[in-house]
């Protein structure tokens, strides 16, 4: 990811992107004109979702060096045959397991781990929940080109698996992508960001809490060791449980595994990040203005995976393990990987080894992304010996 620049330096896009992201800009617009300003979540969903203009709706290159960021499998195999290794450790336990993965991307992790469990535990079949029709598309084109021998065994859901599965659900950078609220601390108590519409466009104004997500941020905050000063902003999630709870319900035996950018909830509210860590991301250059060509630019925030934690319980799973990206590749056979690499040409190798310090080095990927494994159903002796953990479980700082 790149570090924050101002909005004022990014590149002007093209005429008919623009055109594109003020039909999306007018369409907001007609939402507040109707109702008065919307919460934040209202506007990131639109702006994200919205059929055949949002960001991650309207058919633009996301992914890679033609997109706006790049993920850990875009850079190569190395961590999905990593990830492989402790989807192999699980499935082991599992009769005709499966895999459903959210938010695919591109398809190439997809791709990458069929080709890296073909061999040892192969899925029954590999599924992907998908809401974007266009990266459907992508996701296709890719797993034909890679994996075209497991195309009749890999299908695209609409939604969540109704009927009962065993297998590993499996998230990786979706969390981020979930809409979210955003808040301040003012004089009285927090209050809830809105947005507006004005003459120099989009801008924020601050609103009344709805009862719920006032109840939430006083929780989350209460159990900080320093409860944030007036003028203090962040974001609360308030549908995570609900989310998790859709996405997962059917899975009755195995693991879910979600990978992202994120702090535990001590880290994430510290007093410091006194404007929380919503950024946003176009044309490989970040900045924080989410009002700046919507729908030509990505917009996220980091998770609290203290939040995910509480969330798996209330829908009845039990956190496995949480570390970092780092800690997870190291124990899930990074050596191993690497070592099946011997007959790389030097151009290669280099290529390798960039690929290996982005995924791992602590100003890279290696500690801002973390992993979290939710198990349910497992056999206890799995579940406290899984691969992935073993070398740093970060459960107690949760």
């Amino acid at each position: 990811m790149c570090s924050a620049t101002s909005k004022d330096i990014l590149p002007e896009p093209p005429i008919e992107l623009k055109r594109l992201s003020e039909e999306l800009a007018n369409r907001i617009r007609e939402k507040i004109d109707r109702n008065g300003p919307i919460p934040f979540s209202a506007y990131m969903e639109m702006a994200l979702y919205e059929p055949g203009l949002g960001y991650y709706s309207a058919g633009l290159p996301k992914l890679g060096a033609g997109g706006d960021f790049v993920t850990a499998p875009q850079m190569g195999n190395v961590f999905a045959r990593c990830l492989a290794k402790q989807i192999e450790q699980v499935a082991t336990e599992l009769d005709g397991y499966e895999i459903v993965e959210a938010g695919a991307g591109s398809g190439i992790l997809a791709a990458d781990l069929l080709i890296a469990l073909q061999e040892t535990h192969p899925p029954a079949r590999y599924r992907i929940l998908e809401r974007s029709a266009h990266l459907r598309q992508v996701q296709k084109e890719t797993l034909e080109k890679h994996v075209p021998e497991w195309m009749d065994r890999i299908s695209w859901l609409d939604k969540p698996p109704e009927k009962d599965w065993q297998g590993v659900f499996l998230a990786n950078e979706v969390l981020d992508a979930l809409t979210v609220e955003r808040f301040c601390i003012d004089n009285d108590g927090p209050v809830q960001m809105q947005v507006e519409y004005g003459p120099e466009g989009f801008n924020w104004i601050k609103g009344p809490c709805p009862g719920k997500m006032e109840a939430q941020i006083k929780a989350v905050l209460s159990g900080l060791e320093h409860y944030p000063a007036t003028g203090y902003c962040s974001e609360v999630n308030t549908s995570l449980s609900a989310w998790l709870q859709a996405v997962t319900a059917s899975l009755q035996k195995g693991l879910a595994l979600f990978i992202d950018y994120g702090y535990t909830r001590r880290d994430y509210y510290q007093p410091q990040r006194v404007d929380g860590t919503l950024i946003c991301h176009y044309q490989h250059r970040a900045h924080d203005d989410p009002f700046k060509w919507p729908g030509l630019t990505d917009i996220s925030a980091s998770v609290d995976f203290t939040a995910l934690a509480e969330a798996a319980d209330l829908c009845g799973f039990e956190v496995s393990g949480y570390t970092t990206q780092a800690m997870f590749l190291m124990a899930s056979g990074l050596d191993e990987v690497l070592a099946g690499f011997g007959s790389l040409s030097e151009k290669e190798r280099l290529q390798m080894n960039n690929q290996v310090l982005r995924l791992t080095l602590p100003g890279e990927m290696g500690e801002r992304f973390q992993v979290m494994a939710l198990s349910r159903g497992l056999e206890e002796e799995l579940r406290a010996d899984l691969a992935g953990f073993s070398l740093n479980d970060l459960c107690h700082r949760l």
